[in-house]
């Protein structure tokens, strides 16, 4: 029988469900479709490889909903859907399905795991009855949909207790309460979370350690365990937020047997077919253990399973869904061992989370339960030392030379402060504390819960950086532990080039060992690499022409999965000219390090000496960077000094369009209109120009992405509320309010070939990235465009640069002012590409490699026949104390695609587990100064369980916006937007129709 699959996508990023399900339904859609099986996508997610006309047969770029997943079911008539690879969006869309009748009215079989099993593991009552039938321990607990029925277990079991919304991701709406009065406010905060309003009410066992076990089973009932996990932090920090490290640790041989039979148990019981992963507690001293929770799809963790072992989790549980055996799977890594074949791992992974936390001001940085974290560096060494250093780096974190330097001069307390919350910074505070000789270990044991194996590990880097390091045998043992030439040569008043240069004399170097899932028992060509200080390595240099390609590292505020599709395509590009490629990155999430994607992977930190190691291991001088966002553009200049080239650009011009200076002076030298502003050395001198320039104006640092350190100044006092955030050199601005438009172009420094304009609904002073944006531009005249697109052949032709390139204006009256230019891919190149049809990655890295645009693009242009808009996503509920407003610092994690015949679309609100809910109300309130659009004014009787929107920007309103954003209400707090809002409520939502079916002329654009 013909398969025809829909195949349910995760939606826009937001905290909790990132790019680690691109990664999985990308892998997804390749093992359909080398089944012979025909791939139907449905995904909102522009910015991602899965949702590449090439990936599936029949792309959707659709609002998550009940009502577009019936009508694209309607129009495709799948005959299977595969719900298990789309995180938690993917399983409640499946499941809203098959309530309202549609699996069952157009006969679709669901794919592997089945929904009652779903149900089995998500439902939290259903959940522990399947937990007490199978004897498997779970913590004392109850179910609870009202905060009622919370009244009884408090009193029989006390404080502190753990709040987990049912049918939540990233443990949105939960925590642990401390008090009663706590315990209330929680638990009313995770049934409003809870799409069926309901949550677990847990004895806390918090202080437990956590392990996560990645478990496979077909349908035959063979199971293996792929990895087992263990976090850092004990239970109480959510997962996502923890260090983690595979393989487990700290666990006995018989507990770890324990534990397997108890996840095979598990899996066999609630009939899982494919992956899944299971969290258990396990008592830091006692042969004890509790399930904590089974998610019965491909998790989050999943990916991190996937990249650490090398073993392709997604793509092996499709084909065990579409019913092959874990003993008929070749594993891919060493095509001779089979998928039922557990993998051995001769190093140890770690993982470390990055938070958004210094983009805003105030933040709460303490981590409990519900996750913070936006992204994720992975790191693999032979030591926990070495791997924990390096993914420490490769997530940004400071050390100078071992924690950040304002920990080596901190009081005592505030250092305490850090570990006894816990915040993100606590491990860094525990090695200050050791360091300083404050703490002891042990002290430090009873304070955080951290056992003695990782607090043994701190001790060990605490005593390596005070040795002598000069010494051919400490310097060996320093590199082992991770520590760079830079930490080393910081540690000892010296130069790194002295400490290569000592290195280089006693023969110390890296070396790369390759990844096989097997621990070298078995023969494996896979072309995927870590690097170490021990043993021999593994790397054959080939003499093929080679390019190395910088990915962006973790997703970040500001810095998301939108540079992975960059680099994927880079890749490509690449390689249909015969360029051997070298992807350098350390995202587990991504798409980018899968070892099949390019033809050697290294993961490693995007630092340049951890770089330039795998530069000089590969014989490889060229490098692409304009494709790793701000991470790779910070490289420019050390790779250029170190002789390296860079495809398509300079150092020196990246500085002058990074250096607020420097960009203002090359844009005057060829004539072209820009903003009056200066640059600042000093407050006293931001003062003066401020007085030249006149109230409002912004402020701004070079060398930032997501408008980090970028504020609006419109008052004295608001000079006087920022100044002790202010770093300099600075920019300051006046501020134009008119309206943004944006242009991602290619140029081979001759040309620019320029595909579409980007229209912002609102106005200038909202971050690019948390706009609304639209094209072709609809308030934007014809004369005005083909202005601007003079002005970017003009800047193209003075630009001593070849690639991607990004220029963003800002247009009042009839001025077009230049506001940044960025010589590198942008966040919305995977938009225009899907909407153009044009593969403007593949021309760029063309361009960079010295092509002529001429050969490469079409003479002419897409006619438009409708319009495509961009709406921004926001975690709002994961960063509590972060104000919905926008402004000039970035806040939004994702974004989502519509298609329409007018420029309004009723869906570019609706994206997400949380917001959908706004659909189905009709009823808008009013904050000061709004109540032009709604007759309900806010006040402190609102009930917003029936509201859709709040219009609100006073600053008095903030807890007022979190409640709404709790309540599943869209916040919208700029006048522009409301307005645009209005008429969009008033719009027909347009047919669904396929992205291959827009790109091929029958639909937008033609």
């Amino acid at each position: 029988m013909h398969k025809k699959v829909l195949v349910i996508g995760s939606g826009p990023i937001i905290i909790g469900q990132a790019a680690e399900f691109d990664y999985s339904g990308t892998q997804a859609c390749q093992a359909l479709r080398e089944a012979g099986c025909e791939v139907v996508l449905f995904n909102s997610n522009p910015a991602t490889i899965m949702t590449d006309p090439g990936v599936a047969d029949h792309t959707y770029i659709e609002a998550m909903t009940l009502e577009k997943a019936e009508l694209i079911i309607e129009t495709e008539r799948p005959t299977h859907l595969l719900a298990t690879v789309g995180g938690q969006t993917a399983l409640n869309l499946a499941l809203a399905l098959d309530e309202a009748g549609v699996l069952e009215r157009y006969g679709i079989a669901l794919l592997g795991t089945s929904l009652e099993t779903i149900r089995d593991g998500e439902d939290r009552e259903r959940f522990k009855q399947k937990m007490n039938e199978l004897g498997e321990p779970l913590p004392v607990s109850t179910t609870i949909e009202s905060n009622d029925a919370l009244d009884g277990f408090i009193a029989e079991t006390g404080v502190p207790l753990i709040v987990r919304p049912a049918f939540t991701l990233g443990g949105t709406g939960g925590g642990i309460a401390e008090t009663v009065n706590a315990a209330y406010t929680l638990a009313k905060r995770g049934l409003e979370a809870s799409p069926i309003s309901q949550c677990l009410i847990e004895q806390s066992i918090a202080g437990y350690k956590e392990f996560e076990y990645e478990v496979m089973r077909d349908a035959n009932g063979t199971c293996i365990i792929v990895c087992n996990m263990e976090n850092i932090d004990p239970v109480g920090v959510h997962t996502g937020d923890s260090v983690v490290f595979a393989p487990a640790q700290t666990l006995s041989d018989t507990m770890h047997q324990t534990l397997r039979t108890a996840a095979f148990r598990i899996v066999s019981a609630l009939g899982v077919i494919g992956g899944c992963n299971i969290q258990f507690a396990v008592h830091p001293t006692e042969d004890a253990y509790y399930v904590i929770e089974v998610n019965p799809r491909v998790s989050r963790s999943s990916a991190l399973a996937s990249k650490a072992t090398g073993y392709p989790i997604a793509k092996i549980a499709t084909r065990l869904a579409l019913g092959e055996r874990l003993d008929d799977c070749i594993n891919p890594v060493t095509n001779g061992t089979m998928a039922s074949f557990e993998p051995a791992l001769d190093y140890v992974t770690a993982k470390v989370p990055t938070f958004p936390f210094d983009l805003f001001n105030g933040t709460d940085r303490t981590l409990g339960p519900q996750m913070k974290a936006t992204g994720e560096s992975m790191a693999m060494g032979k030591t926990l030392e070495e791997a924990l250093q390096k993914a420490w780096r490769g997530a940004g974190v400071e050390q100078n030379p071992l924690y950040p330097s304002w920990m080596a001069t901190a009081d005592a307390d505030a250092l305490y402060d850090e570990i006894s919350a816990p915040t993100d910074r606590r491990l860094l505070a525990c090695l200050a504390l050791l360091d300083r000789g404050i703490a002891t270990t042990s002290q430090l044991e009873a304070l955080t819960g951290i056992v003695p194996h990782f607090m043994m590990t701190f001790e060990r880097l605490v005593t390596t950086i005070r040795l002598n390091l000069s010494t051919p045998a400490n310097l060996l043992q320093a590199k082992r532990f991770g520590f760079t030439d830079a930490q080393i040569a910081q540690q000892m008043n010296v130069t790194a080039d002295t400490i290569a240069a000592i290195r280089l004399e006693h023969d110390i170097h890296p070396v790369y060992q390759m990844i096989d899932t097997c621990a070298a028992e078995f023969e494996s060509r896979t072309p995927y690499f870590y690097g170490s200080w021990h043993g021999t390595s593994e790397v054959v240099p080939s003499e093929r022409q080679k390019v190395a390609i910088i990915g962006s590292g973790p997703i970040r505020i500001g810095q998301g999965i939108e540079f992975d599709y960059s680099s994927v395509h880079a890749v490509w590009a690449l390689q249909k000219l015969g360029v051997e490629t070298i992807m350098i990155n350390n995202n587990p999430e991504t798409v980018s390090t899968d070892f099949t994607v390019a033809d050697k992977l290294y993961v490693e930190p995007l630092t340049i000496e951890d770089v330039v190691h795998v530069l000089e291991a590969e014989g490889c001088q060229d490098v692409l960077i304009q494709f790793g966002s701000q991470t790779g553009i910070s490289l420019a200049h050390a790779l250029e000094t170190k002789g390296y080239h860079l495809l398509g650009a300079t150092a020196d011009v990246i500085d002058q369009m990074e250096d607020r200076d420097r960009f203002y002076q090359f844009l005057d030298e060829i004539g072209v209109a820009h903003i009056p502003g200066e640059e600042v050395g000093s407050v006293n001198e931001l003062t003066s120009a401020i007085d030249r320039l006149g109230y409002p104006c912004v402020v701004r640092p070079s060398y930032v992405i997501g408008g980090k350190g970028m504020y609006i100044i419109r008052t004295a006092a608001d000079l006087h509320q920022v100044e002790p955030h202010l770093t300099y050199p600075l920019l300051v601005d006046a501020y134009v309010d008119g309206r943004e438009l944006e242009v991602d172009c290619v140029t081979d420094g001759k040309s620019v070939y320029v595909p579409a304009l980007l229209e912002q609904i609102e106005a200038a002073g909202v971050h690019s990235g948390d706009s609304t944006m639209i094209l072709p531009p609809v308030k934007t005249s014809q004369a005005q465009q083909a202005e601007i697109e003079a002005i970017v052949q003009t800047i193209g032709r003075a630009l001593t640069y070849r690639g991607a390139l990004n220029i963003q204006f800002v247009l009042k009256g009839d001025v077009i002012y230049v506001l940044e230019i960025n010589p590198r891919a942008s966040r919305t190149v995977p938009i225009v590409s899907k909407v153009t049809g044009e593969p403007l990655i593949e021309w760029a890295t063309l361009a960079a490699f010295g092509h002529e645009l001429a050969t490469v693009v079409p003479d002419a242009r897409p006619v438009w026949s409708g319009y495509a808009i961009k709406t921004p996503v926001f975690s709002s509920l994961k960063l509590p104390g972060v104000d919905l407003l926008t402004g000039p610092v970035m806040r939004s994690t994702g974004e989502t695609l519509q298609f329409s015949m007018t420029p309004y679309v009723s869906e570019g609100f609706c994206y997400d587990a949380t917001t959908t809910r706004v659909m189905n109300r009709t009823e808008t309130v009013a904050g000061q100064g709004w109540s032009s659009y709604s007759d309900q004014t806010l006040d402190e009787t609102t009930e917003f369980q029936n509201v859709s929107v709040l219009f609100s920007n006073a600053p008095e309103e903030q807890a007022a916006r979190e409640t709404a954003v709790r309540n599943g209400v869209h916040v919208i707090s700029e006048t522009h937007l409301a307005e645009y809002y209005q008429q969009a409520m008033q719009a027909e939502p347009m047919p669904v129709r396929s992205l291959q079916t827009m790109q091929t002329g029958e639909g937008l654009p033609l």
